[in-house]
């Protein structure tokens, strides 16, 4: 189908008729999801309803790994339907599933029948499983790429906004029937709102263009298991995917345990009643709201790994920050008005706001990623293995739960093993990837120190390979390119600068080639021509500062002949590139040598001005001097 023009606000993309019917139809589904579920664990929490002997704890965890079971069982077959069926249609057979199930779960209602309820949760599961490979491998079709972090974005603000207005709901429509000794617990209310959400959402999915399959030809395979292995060994192939699948599943491990563990931790910790942990909902999931939607202006529009790493530090900072927040409350039971009025307990919402914050920024760049890197023909499949995976850290997390709290431990030690357990694990992924590390530091020491504007990234290909030459001003210049490009950069830099600490390992990380002159080290700069052409016969971006030293004066040098020496052995694009603003920077070399004079300022305004691709023909030194001048204009 075709798609929008790019939109300067992600916010716009709620008036595109190729986005909207997906974000309503998605809504409603969290929604209802919510509004379902939390309805049945007010009545077990607060209101008594049991099943075969168990107590309300056990229930409450029990139902959080019976939702998630149907993701691992069926998510393989949901991966494959998305690929062969036009993604729309399929939306709207699931649709008309939800209001089939909200019937059943009516009965439960009106009935009182945990088991029929836990039931129609697991038929909950199957249906969420079911649309969610389809939700977000249709946003590539739907969106184009620079759209996707907005619109993932959107999506996990919305999935969060209607979890929490769906547990609103839930818990007043119960809280204002009675109580289930009265025999009145809002059962008809509950029963009119779960499906009149269902069938509004069918209509929605109707509106939904048409998303043809990307694999039509493909052959379902009804065995779950061995589809299952066959989509996880084929992701595995796509180490960054596969390490992202595992970071978002960890994401919902964390968060699962938070917000499974929520209604007792609103009544036991806090000694609050329904509506603290109402408020609770509410704080954490506008969090995370807040978190995906300032992913984009965070990131430049771009797909920024760096916000992940940055995602995981507030996870587990405030994450700790709530067990010790929690340690000395007054054990008085509170109402909501009683609860907001007590100091102590701003700081305790102040953590579960952060903790969300930092969750979007954490998940959305994450899924944005898998998007862009998976092949489009498997992106379902992809999304799949994420929900498998998912499902299984989630059941995990519910079986740890209430084996740790089985075993003595109390609901807020649970909570901090959580947040250490994070420090350990993004350790651990951040060894496997150093590219995220490596986008981290780029981003927070650009983001910390210049305010780039960015002019031309529409020059830059989405793949194959190119040449970018720029004028050399500071010691910063290949971090503020990198910053400014998505796609990952290799830059040809000068050995001594390439050797310089904490810098080091971003430029290793990155696959920098270190270059020296003839004079100082003919091995390096001949290996360094070598490396150069193969990065080139691989497809990568290649990006040189053909001055060959960094300005002592703020005026372009000559440039060197080893511009013309690499497009001679690899005739490819030549893109001249300039940056505006650093002369005179910390890491500039005006008024002495750099980095050894106190900064002008953070936040300094910088420009990165990036012209149209030259032919390799047509671009000899002279002609890239020229153009490269003419860019950086009279701004050093």
């Amino acid at each position: 189908m075709s798609q929008p023009q790019h939109q300067d606000n992600q916010f716009d993309l709620l008036r595109q008729r190729c986005f909207l019917p997906l974000f309503l139809t998605q809504f409603l589904g969290a929604f209802n999801d919510n509004l379902f579920k939390n309805a049945f664990l007010v009545l077990v929490t607060f209101h008594g309803l049991a099943m075969m002997g168990m107590n309300a704890q056990t229930i409450v965890n029990l139902s959080a790994g019976i939702f998630m079971l149907p993701f691992f069982l069926f998510s393989a077959l949901a991966g494959q339907l998305a690929e062969k069926y036009d993604k729309a249609v399929l939306a709207r057979w699931i649709k008309a599933l939800e209001i089939w199930i909200m019937l059943a779960a009516g009965a439960g209602f009106i009935w009182h029948n945990a088991s029929l309820l836990m039931f129609c949760l697991f038929l909950m599961g199957i249906h969420s499983a079911l649309f969610g490979p389809l939700k977000y491998s249709v946003l590539p079709q739907y969106l184009k790429e620079q759209e996707l972090l907005g619109g993932n974005g959107l999506i996990e603000m919305g999935t969060f906004i209607a979890i929490l207005l769906g547990q609103i709901a839930g818990t007043m429509i119960v809280q204002s029937g009675g109580s289930a000794d009265s025999g009145s617990t809002g059962e008809a209310m509950i029963v009119f709102a779960c499906v009149g959400v269902a069938i509004v959402g069918y209509f929605t999915s109707r509106a939904m263009p048409s998303a043809p399959p990307t694999a039509p030809e493909l052959k379902i395979n009804w065995n779950i298991f061995s589809e299952t292995v066959a989509i996880v060994r084929h992701v595995k192939q796509n180490k960054t995917v596969f390490n992202s699948l595992l970071g978002i599943s960890w994401f919902w491990f964390f968060g699962a345990v938070y917000l499974t563990q929520f209604p007792d931790f609103a009544k036991s910790v806090l000694h609050g009643n329904a509506d603290v942990y109402t408020l609770l909902m509410a704080v954490f999931s506008l969090g995370v709201g807040l978190g995906s939607v300032l992913c984009e202006k965070l990131s430049g529009r771009q797909i920024e790994l760096g916000l992940v790493p940055f995602g995981s530090i507030g996870l587990s900072l405030f994450g700790i920050d709530l067990y010790f927040a929690t340690a000395n409350l007054l054990p008085n039971q509170y109402t909501l008005e009683g609860f907001v009025s007590y100091w102590a307990h701003w700081r305790v919402l102040g953590d579960i706001l952060l903790i969300g914050v930092f969750g979007g920024f954490f998940i959305v760049p994450l899924y944005a990623l898998i998007q862009t890197r998976t092949e489009r023909e498997f992106t379902s499949r992809a999304i799949a293995a994420n929900n498998i995976l998912n499902s299984l850290f989630m059941v995990i997390a519910s079986l740890m739960s209430i084996a740790l709290l089985s075993a003595g431990f109390s609901l807020r030690e649970l909570l901090l093993i959580v947040a250490i357990l994070n420090i350990i694990v993004a350790v651990y992924i951040y060894t496997l990837i150093p590219e995220f590390l490596m986008r981290f530091l780029i981003w927070m020491l650009t983001h910390t120190l210049y305010r780039v504007r960015k002019t031309g990234l529409e020059h830059i290909p989405q793949q194959g390979a190119a040449v970018l030459v720029c004028n050399h001003v500071s010691y910063m210049d290949a971090l503020v390119i990198a910053g400014s490009i998505r796609r990952p950069v290799r830059f040809v830099m000068d050995y001594q600068i390439y050797k310089i600490p904490l810098f080091n390992f971003i430029f290793r990380t990155a696959g920098t080639i270190p270059i020296g002159t003839a004079k100082e080290n003919p091995e390096i700069k001949e290996a360094a021509f070598t490396a150069i052409a193969d990065a080139l016969a691989a497809g990568d971006l290649v990006a040189i500062f053909p001055e060959g030293r960094i300005t002592n004066n703020g005026e372009m040098y000559r440039f060197m002949p080893g511009i013309e020496r690499i497009l001679k052995e690899s005739p490819v694009p030549v893109i001249p590139m300039a940056l505006q603003g650093l002369w005179g920077s910390f890491f500039s070399r005006k008024d002495g040598a750099a980095m050894m004079k106190i900064p002008r300022r953070l936040f300094a305004r910088i420009g990165l001005v990036i012209d149209t691709p030259i032919a390799a023909e047509q671009a000899d030194r002279q002609t890239l001097e020229d153009q490269v001048r003419r860019l950086r204009g009279e701004q050093q």
